[in-house]
């Protein structure tokens, strides 16, 4: 089923940075508009199998991938090379959609807000978990003053899976999952509760739960990074937010907003798409009960979400990013808030580094301030190496065991990968 915009309004033709995951925004492109035009990546035999599956040029090279015609760009290479890709995408006069995190630096971040501002393209920061049915509705919700003014809220991204799966999905010793600290894949959790409230950190404590030597999933796996984080996050209204993420037991993740005059979670049984709303009982409506629990529906094209990925969050990333090309018009999760959510996580691990003690939170809105960091280059990669920078580890370098490494290898084989 397509998308159905304006008779005579041609298609936005999009090429996509990533054979893997990519594949998602690949997929739902017609639904919303898009044209898929070419696809890049460096591992050439998955990248000529999808690109012959679906009938696009395929590229190796990320310059000659940007000289091709087309008006856009959707990055979902790693996790920590998103901001130079966007760069050089502004700089060939392509409109960009990154993935999380916008920026694996603070000096990356400052050069990404630069090079938006100098070339005027549209940024969409596909953090596709604001856009999942219940947190839609909680900020349709939170907007029209249903609870009040926002006080406190949580958002949590909790996902274990066994040693093998984890390996499958993170192929090589130097993957990004196999040696990101434990706070920097927090997007997950933060946006939903942001979008919701349209508030942004100031200040942020990271606490870590070290590396688990009694937990399988960990000690038979190659990563050199804690279990999980939790970052709490002072917000610019006053209100307080806690962001649980990493590798517990208890998948799933949840989103709890308190206002001055109520409360809106997701439900944590059953369907947890269902929303829960409370208001106490002095301060409802006569006829309006104290608990309501309901199944939302997503505000507009419904009927074209369900095959997308993320509980629709797929789908809605690329519709507002089709919508603000179209209009001209910055979409709400524009390369300011998508630079906010990511450094958090960055903030959050210094915190943690020293004793949990606040980070004040930059606003890279401003150049001023932007000035303070556009040489702040501290990253944990292992190929960024030298004097200072951080460990991926609150217990200080890993080094995985000869059985963790020995299953990666069968593990890589049997995805098609060799590690070096």
């Amino acid at each position: 089923m397509s998308y159905e915009h304006p008779s005579g309004v041609l298609p936005i033709r999009i090429g996509v940075v990533g054979a893997g995951r990519g594949q998602s925004y690949m997929r739902v492109a017609p639904a919303t508009g898009l044209e898929l035009v070419a696809i890049c990546d460096t591992w050439e035999e998955k990248l000529l199998r999808v690109g012959e599956q679906l009938g696009v040029t395929t590229y190796t090279d990320y310059d000659a991938f940007l000289a091709h015609d087309m008006d856009a760009v959707v990055l979902c290479n790693y996790f920590h090379e998103h901001a130079p890709f966007a760069i050089k995408a502004f700089e060939a006069d392509k409109h960009v959609m990154s993935e999380c995190a916008a920026c694996h630096t603070l000096a990356e971040g400052v050069a990404l807000a630069r090079a938006f501002e100098k070339r005027g393209k549209v940024y969409m920061f596909a953090e596709n978990y604001p856009y999942m049915v219940y947190n839609q509705e909680m900020r349709r919700l939170y907007q029209d003053g249903r609870i009040g003014e926002f006080k406190y809220g949580e958002g949590e991204y909790v996902h274990p899976d066994p040693a093998e799966v984890k390996l499958a999905r993170s192929c090589g010793m130097n993957h990004w999952r196999n040696w990101i600290p434990s706070t920097y894949y927090c997007t997950h959790s933060i946006a939903p509760v942001m979008f919701i409230t349209d508030t942004r950190p100031l200040k942020v404590n990271g606490f870590v739960v070290p590396y688990d030597f009694g937990d399988p999933t960990q000690t038979m796996h190659v990563k050199r990074s804690d279990t999980c984080a939790v970052i709490i996050c002072r917000m610019d209204n006053g209100a307080v937010m806690k962001s649980l993420h990493g590798g517990l037991r208890g998948h799933g993740n949840y989103v709890r907003i308190h206002g001055n005059q109520g409360l809106m979670e997701n439900c944590r049984h059953g369907d947890k798409s269902y929303l829960r709303i409370w208001r106490e009982p002095w301060e409802k409506h006569e006829n309006e009960p104290t608990e309501t629990v309901y199944k939302p529906d997503f505000p507009v094209h419904r009927h074209l979400t369900t095959a997308a990925g993320h509980g629709g969050g797929d789908f809605f990333t690329s519709y507002h990013f089709a919508e603000a090309i179209r209009t001209g018009t910055q979409p709400y999760l524009d390369v300011y808030r998508g630079i906010d959510m990511s450094i958090v996580g960055i903030l959050a691990w210094r915190s943690a580094l020293n004793d949990s003690a606040p980070v004040e939170v930059p606003d890279f809105r401003i150049e001023s301030v932007r000035e303070r960091y556009e040489t702040d280059d501290a990253s944990p990669d292992p190929t960024r190496q030298k004097e200072g920078q951080p460990p991926s580890s609150i217990l200080g370098d890993m080094e995985p065991s000869a059985e963790a490494k020995a299953l990666a290898k069968q593990v890589w084989a049997k995805q098609g990968y060799v590690d070096e």
